[in-house]
């Protein structure tokens, strides 16, 4: 990313941002470790749901829908999270989070394999939902904290989406192995326990969480605005939710593919190639020192994810499935890593958990919506049509892009973002 930045404190500004200088900022390892461990269930939850109801219901539909739940109660609540997160720390949320987050799980499992009716496992998911430890928002918050005003904020954008989407290369096929080779139940379970270890884990650094904003007699501030109100957040949203269309889509439509062609082993391996083609360009545009302005590399990111997105529903066999979806994985990353670093030009540093899970809770919802359009398209139409939807999605979100893409401008240099922020101090952007 092309930065303007050139302050004394940094000086080192000028030279090529990388890798082994990000992981080489004081702190990262106590944070970085502990946070990849806690967000690699969120990578299962989705599959493990879908192939947990689908085994005890038959139906794709049915499945869908349950796992649609519990997306767009993390949708909704992941927002509030955030706010919460902002004002009170990230551990205070993150404890009881992840406890609420195991039960749950463990108890729609247990109603899922006892036959339950459709309407107690909606129930059960919403909490499951909502509970969902927002690791990945946290972590980008304390990156904000380490690198504020570096050049390293790109990269460490890029990094974020490159550990997200390495979970995703392993959760799918840690999921779908469980489910298909020991228990229908192990993946979910496996998620809950996962969650309550590692989110116990990274809650307990508390020496790298962002710092409580606070009034000047050291009392916590009680009036937060909303990182909602910004225009540009509410254009990422949309974007992200295209996004989101693409994952649910993906996951749906893969695994009744594959079933399809008597071959359910090989949902995991297509979705971990989808996921190695988002993480293996995520790894070169965090490489990259970008010259091209973040709103116009996100406009063309997102033409060729609609553009790849569009093709899905053609493939016949299992390799041209796989080709094309390492081929929309690598379209995803450029636009995931560019919405997230638009959001410290967009937002203050003191509601950048919230606009964060405002981004992740936009590609639940999508997904979440994804899933249940997608499962039903495969029940009543043809195997591979749930691949409609990331098309459709993309290319809806794709016009609202281009449409309001002058809201993604950032405030001019020497300029505050407060503007929109409610009763918030003015944050200097440089």
């Amino acid at each position: 990313m092309a930065s303007t930045v050139t302050t004394s404190k940094d000086s080192a500004a000028t030279s090529r941002p990388g890798y082994g200088r990000l992981l080489r900022t004081r702190g990262a390892w106590t944070f970085l470790l502990p946070g990849f461990a806690a967000r690699q269930p969120f990578a299962m939850l989705t599959l493990s749901i879908v192939l947990l109801v689908q085994h005890t219901t038959g139906s794709y539909g049915a499945a869908g829908a349950v796992a649609a739940v519990t997306g767009v109660s993390m949708a909704l609540f992941a927002p509030y999270t955030g706010r919460l997160a902002d004002r009170h720390g990230q551990r205070a949320v993150l404890v009881p989070g992840v406890l609420v987050h195991a039960a749950a799980g463990l108890g729609l499992t247990a109603l899922a394999l006892n036959g339950a009716p459709l309407w107690a496992l909606f129930a059960a998911a919403v909490p499951t939902g909502a509970s969902v430890p927002q690791v990945g928002p946290m972590v980008r918050a304390r990156w904000g904290v380490r690198l504020k005003g570096s050049p390293l904020m790109a990269t460490a954008a890029a990094f974020e989406s490159v550990t997200d989407e390495f979970t995703f290369v392993v959760g799918p096929l840690l999921a779908t192995a469980l489910c298909t080779t020991v228990d229908p139940s192990a993946g979910l379970v496996t998620e809950a326990a996962l969650t309550l270890v590692g989110g116990l884990l990274f809650a307990a650094q508390k020496g790298t969480q962002p710092p409580v904003a606070t009034s000047g007699d050291g009392h916590t501030r009680v009036r937060h605005a909303s990182a909602l109100r910004v225009p540009g957040v509410r254009v990422l949203i949309v974007t992200f939710l295209g996004i989101g269309s693409v994952f649910g889509g993906m996951q749906v439509s893969l695994a009744a593919f594959t079933e399809s062609i008597g071959e359910p082993g090989l949902n995991g391996v297509l979705y971990g190639v989808f996921a190695a083609g988002n993480m293996l360009a995520g790894l070169a545009c965090g490489a990259i020192a970008w010259k091209v302005a973040p709103q116009r590399r996100l406009i063309v990111a997102y033409a060729a994810l609609a553009l790849a997105a569009s093709a899905l529903w053609t493939a016949d066999s299992a390799l041209l499935l796989g080709a094309l979806g390492l081929l929309v994985g690598m379209c995803i990353a450029p636009a995931l890593i560019t919405g997230y670093t638009l959001v410290e030009s967009l937002v203050p540093a003191g509601a950048r958990t919230e606009a964060f899970t405002w981004l992740t809770g936009a590609v639940a919802l999508g997904q979440a919506a994804a899933v249940t359009v997608a499962g039903q398209l495969e029940d009543r139409l043809w195997d591979g049509a749930g691949f409609l939807v990331p098309m459709g999605g993309t290319l809806l979100a794709l016009a609202t892009l281009l449409a309001l893409r002058s809201r993604l401008a950032g405030a001019p240099r020497g300029r505050t973002v407060a503007r929109g922020m409610g009763h918030r101090e003015p944050v200097a952007v440089d």
